[in-house]
């Protein structure tokens, strides 16, 4: 039997990341389906803490949790500890993955970041204290995010079909992907994972308009103002002054590995007053974030968003 001293996950829709650190230095990582977020996520957590626990044959002291549609009524981490105490667990950290992206991407500097993945979500650390952007999930929010971009998308090829609007290069895209236009939309409804199926239009999205599509090329120009939209909104409810400087940072796969939706972001938030390239974030990984949620300092304005329980 391994004994790790940190087991943290990721938890995001698109997918769950987990990595544990064994006591002789090692690494340990699995990785699982995406956080479905109409279901407790907090247990979905704790099952995937015992499936690594029983597939690695593990004990473990720590695990911290950053995952996604977490919201105040279900943050029991008194619950998760419970659960699992039986392969050793004494403490555990929880929080929103933006409250671990922000982590990730600014350590515990003051500034923005923008957190765009299947969802999205904006969190702010400055004089005022913090503030969250959005994070509202796909239904009524989460604007500018892999989601809201891939819908974008399928939403301009059904216009197009229909004779409401322009041709795009994407309904060839579209068909490819999801079969018959006429029948995508059962196709998608019918789909437990409809989603991270969406929100996987995104990438096709985003290249059609690299390659001078002009519908998606416009969904592209408006999700990056809508992103920066967030953040100078999530600044100044944090108590940022107009026109000061500040750090703005950006996680996610869409703007960390697209260079033509980063510079739309750049552009964006520039328009915004937000001048400045959107930096890199400080670790290689975002799960780097999750591991940080357990040595943030009681006196830090994000240690109020961690919710821990020991024994």
């Amino acid at each position: 039997m391994t004994h790790i001293t940190r087991l943290c996950i990721d938890g995001g829709q698109s997918g769950i990341r987990l990595r544990g650190t064994a006591d002789d230095g090692s690494v340990l990582t699995a990785s699982a389906p995406g956080v479905l977020t109409d279901r407790p996520v907090l247990d979905q957590m704790a099952d995937e803490v015992l499936a690594f626990a029983s597939a690695n044959d593990v004990t473990c002291d720590e695990v911290a949790v950053g995952v996604s549609g977490l919201t105040p009524a279900a943050t029991m981490p008194e619950r998760l500890l419970d659960a699992v105490r039986p392969i050793g667990v004494s403490r555990v950290a929880v929080a929103h993955d933006s409250i671990s992206g922000y982590l990730a991407a600014n350590d515990t500097e003051t500034g923005v970041m923008l957190a765009v993945g299947t969802g999205v979500v904006v969190l702010a650390v400055a004089d005022g204290g913090v503030a969250k952007v959005d994070g509202w999930g796909n239904l009524i929010g989460d604007a500018g995010s892999g989601y809201w971009v891939g819908r974008e998308g399928l939403i301009a090829v059904m216009r197009a079909f229909d004779g409401r609007g322009d041709e795009t290069e994407l309904t060839a895209l579209a068909e490819e992907a999801f079969g018959p236009l006429d029948e995508i939309y059962m196709v998608l409804q019918s789909d437990p994972r409809r989603v991270s199926r969406i929100a996987a239009f995104c990438r096709t999205t985003v290249d059609a308009a690299r390659a001078g599509d002009p519908v998606a090329t416009e969904i592209v120009r408006r999700a990056a103002a809508e992103l920066a939209h967030s953040a100078r909104s999530a600044l100044v409810r944090a108590g940022w002054a107009d026109g000061s400087p500040t750090r703005v940072s950006a996680v996610g796969s869409l703007p960390t590995k697209s260079t033509f939706f980063r510079e739309h972001l750049e552009d964006a938030l520039h328009d915004k007053g937000l001048g400045g390239a959107v930096q890199q974030p400080l670790h290689t990984e975002p799960i780097d974030g999750v591991a940080a949620l357990l040595d943030v300092a009681p006196q830090h304005p994000l240690r109020t968003h961690i919710a821990m329980a020991s024994i």
